[in-house]
């Protein structure tokens, strides 16, 4: 008897799991090389981010020249790991106290297509009035996440208009230059990010 070649309805579901778990090795591996928290550890991620900001004007080094930078990238209806994530930054900003004022907090989006200036604008103001956040072209976004080294992709089965996106959750703590200071893993507590600033920028 000839053997029943596998059906379109059993084969897409395998592939779709392949890719899903593709893309978890691939966050897996990034969050093996980021969460090494020297700075040797992490060569060469960061850089300038020439984006837009939500007020819909174009971002580039010397936007933030002069102050050290808590970068975190993720979208606005990410339904639970970015707003904490933000609101730990937001927490820990407070801790610093009249320090603060050297440091700019960044929300950069990996889901341009939604995040418009607008969207951005009411989303960051939710998280106090330090908070910037950063939208682009696709082509933008996809060199500001391959230059920190960001894992992002569409969640599998996801429809047009209301999906959700997988991605790394880290916390970089920038130079005055643009150039990695450390990475703060998802679930730190604002004091211990808060510690962690005061150490590496000498407050």
């Amino acid at each position: 008897m000839a053997s029943r070649r596998p059906t379109a309805h059993l084969i897409l579901p395998r592939v779709i799991f392949a890719l899903f778990g593709l893309g978890l090795l691939v966050a897996i591996v990034t969050a093996w090389k980021l969460t090494d928290r020297s700075v040797g550890g992490a060569g060469g991620v960061g850089g300038e981010l020439r984006l837009v900001d939500q007020d819909g004007r174009p971002t580039d080094e010397a936007s933030f020249k002069g102050r050290w930078r808590l970068v975190y990238f993720g979208y606005t209806f990410c339904p639970d790991v970015c707003p904490t994530e933000l609101q730990t930054m937001t927490d820990a900003m407070d801790e610093l106290g009249p320090k603060a004022e050297q440091v700019q907090p960044i929300f950069v989006t990996i889901d341009p297509a939604r995040d418009t200036p607008e969207k951005l604008k009411n989303y960051v103001g939710l998280f106090g009035h330090r908070l910037v956040g950063l939208t682009g072209s696709t082509a933008q976004i996809q060199a500001a996440t391959r230059a920190y080294r960001v894992y992002y992709a569409k969640s599998p089965g996801a429809d047009a208009d209301s999906y959700l996106m997988d991605h790394s959750s880290f916390i970089y703590l920038m130079k005055p230059d643009a150039t990695l200071a450390t990475v703060f893993p998802a679930g730190t507590p604002s004091d211990a990010l808060a510690k962690g600033i005061r150490e590496a920028a000498g407050f």
